[in-house]
């Protein structure tokens, strides 16, 4: 019983800690999206960059357009600081 509470608190803590705010519309046309990764330590913004285009490209997929950046930024993960990202973006 208690491996499988701490199973379910450790796979809780990790879905938090990789969280995207999925698709907000914000003035207008233009839209964000951004994610923050489960990783910790030192290493590039790579995963969650890849992730957030990849919900933006199926975001605008749907209305049959392709995204057109406005802008991203990315922070790298360091000590106790996990790797993030965020696009706005808009459908053209």
């Amino acid at each position: 019983m208690k491996k499988t509470y701490t199973a379910m608190l450790v796979l809780a803590c990790l879905t938090a800690a990789c969280s995207s705010t999925g698709v907000v519309p914000m003035d207008g046309d233009t839209y964000t999206v951004s994610k923050r990764s489960a990783q910790v330590g030192f290493g590039p913004a790579d995963g969650p960059k890849a992730d957030i285009y990849r919900e933006a490209n199926d975001f605008c997929g749907k209305q049959g357009k392709k995204v057109q950046t406005v802008s991203l930024q990315m922070t790298d993960s360091g000590f106790a600081q996990p790797a993030s990202a965020s696009l706005q973006f808009r459908c053209m």
